[in-house]
C-alpha cells in the first residue's frame, strides 16, 4: 500500500519511525501546509517526494492518504482523498463534528475506497492481553469499568497549545480517542451515555517555546466525566481532565463478577496486564499473549494493507468513538441521557506477531 502523508507535524515523526518496519507499507510522498516543511521531511527519507496537497491527492503513485493534519481539518481532507479515489488513514479524533465523521463514511462506501482511523494503540500487546484475558473469562463476567485520564494541561508542554482550549479541543477529544476505543475493542461498542463537565479558569499560561509566558483563552471544557453504558450492560466510568495534577489509579480498570483487569495505558501499545482474582491477595501480571510485538503508531496501515475491508483500526470504529464523545459533551450541557445512533462490530482480536524489519509479514 503506497502513503501519501498529509500533515508533517510533531506526531508524524512517529509514523515515519514506524514505516520501515512495515512490510505491506510504503511511504511515497509526504504535503504540508508549509511546504518546506514537507521538503524537509522528505530529504530525510529516500524514494519520498514533497508535494503540494493538491500534487498529492492527483498523484496516480499514491492509493492510500494518511491524514495527520489538524483535526477540524480530518473530515474536509478525508473526503478530499476520497473524491480522488484514494484510501484514508486518518488520525483521531476521526472528526470533530459527529455529522461530518459520517459524511466521510458515507463518501468512502460510494466510491468503494478503504477508510481508517487512529489510534492503533489498541493493537499492541497491552490491551489486545487484557482482552484475551477477558474473554477467557479471567475476571468472569464483566460488570463494569473505569477509564482515566488526569493531567493539569498540554499548555506546559507544547509550544503551541492553543487548538487544545478551543472547541473541537479539550481533554476528551484529544485523550479520549485512545481510551473508549480501547474500551469498544475490551467490551463492546455503546448505546448510551450521560455525562458532566467543568473548567476550572478561563485562560492559560504557555510554559515552553517562543511564546513562553503568553496566556491564551479556554472557551471550553476541561474536565469531563461520563458514564457509557454499552449495549452489553456493562457501565464505563470516564473521567478525562486538563485540570488535574495526578492519580494513582490505572489507566483502564475492568471489574467483572470473578476478578478485576488493570489494563495500560492506551496512549502506548505495549505495558504490564495485571488482575486481582476474587480471593486473591493482590495484583498478579497476565503473560502477555496477544497484539502486536513492538508495534508503533502506523501498524494500523499495515492492518489495513493486510486485512483490507476487515481492517481493525477502522472509520467506523473511529466514528463509533467520535459519537460517544460529542454524546458524553452533550449530556454535560443538557443533563440528559442521551442514545447513540451507530454501532460497530467489536474489532477481531489480534494474534500474537512480532514487528521486525525485514520480515516477510507481521501476522494477526
Amino acid at each position: 500500500m503506497r502513503i501519501g502523508m498529509i500533515g508533517c507535524g510533531n506526531i508524524s515523526a512517529q509514523y515515519l519511525a514506524t514505516f520501515p518496519v512495515l512490510p505491506d507499507v510504503e511511504l511515497v510522498a509526504v504535503a504540508d501546509i508549509d511546504l518546506e516543511r514537507a521538503r524537509a521531511v522528505a530529504g530525510e527519507h529516500e524514494g519520498v517526494r514533497a508535494l503540494t496537497v493538491d500534487e498529492l491527492l492527483a498523484d496516480p503513485a499514491v492509493d492510500t492518504v494518511l491524514n495527520l493534519t489538524i483535526p477540524a481539518a480530518h473530515a474536509e481532507v478525508d473526503r478530499r482523498a476520497i473524491a480522488a479515489g484514494k484510501n484514508v488513514y486518518a488520525e483521531k479524533p476521526f472528526a470533530v463534528e459527529t455529522a461530518d465523521g459520517a459524511a466521510v463514511l458515507e463518501a468512502a462506501a460510494a466510491a468503494g475506497v478503504l477508510v481508517g482511523s487512529a489510534p492503533d494503540t489498541v493493537l499492541g500487546v497491552g490491551t489486545q492481553t487484557a482482552r484475551a484475558a477477558i474473554d477467557q473469562g479471567l475476571i468472569g463476567a464483566p460488570v463494569a469499568a473505569t477509564a482515566t485520564m488526569l493531567t493539569p494541561g498540554h499548555e506546559r508542554w507544547h509550544p503551541n497549545p492553543d487548538f487544545y482550549y478551543a472547541p473541537g479541543g479539550g481533554p476528551l477529544l484529544d485523550m479520549g480517542p485512545y481510551y473508549i476505543h480501547s474500551l469498544v475493542t475490551l467490551l463492546g461498542p455503546v448505546s448510551a451515555v450521560i455525562g458532566a463537565a467543568s473548567r476550572s479558569r478561563e485562560e492559560r499560561t504557555i510554559g515552553s517555546g517562543p511564546r513562553e509566558g503568553e496566556s491564551i483563552p479556554v472557551t471550553i471544557d476541561t474536565h469531563i466525566t461520563g458514564v457509557l453504558v454499552h449495549e452489553s450492560g456493562v457501565l464505563s466510568t470516564l473521567v478525562m481532565s486538563f485540570d488535574a495534577v495526578a492519580t494513582a489509579a490505572h489507566p483502564i480498570e475492568v471489574h467483572g463478577t470473578e476478578g478485576s483487569l488493570a489494563v495500560p495505558d492506551p496512549n502506548r501499545f505495549d505495558g504490564e496486564v495485571s488482575v486481582h482474582r476474587l480471593g486473591g491477595e493482590g495484583w498478579e501480571a497476565v503473560p502477555e499473549q496477544a497484539g502486536y510485538v513492538g508495534a508503533g503508531r502506523g501498524i494500523g496501515l499495515q492492518d489495513m494493507a493486510t486485512r483490507g475491508e476487515e481492517l481493525r483500526a477502522s472509520g467506523a470504529l473511529g466514528q463509533h468513538a467520535l459519537e460517544v464523545m460529542n454524546a458524553v459533551l452533550e449530556a454535560s450541557r443538557t443533563g440528559a441521557r442521551v442514545e447513540i445512533a451507530s454501532t460497530v462490530a467489536r474489532p477481531e482480536a489480534v494474534a500474537h506477531a512480532d514487528v521486525r524489519v525485514g520480515e516477510a509479514s507481521v501476522g494477526g
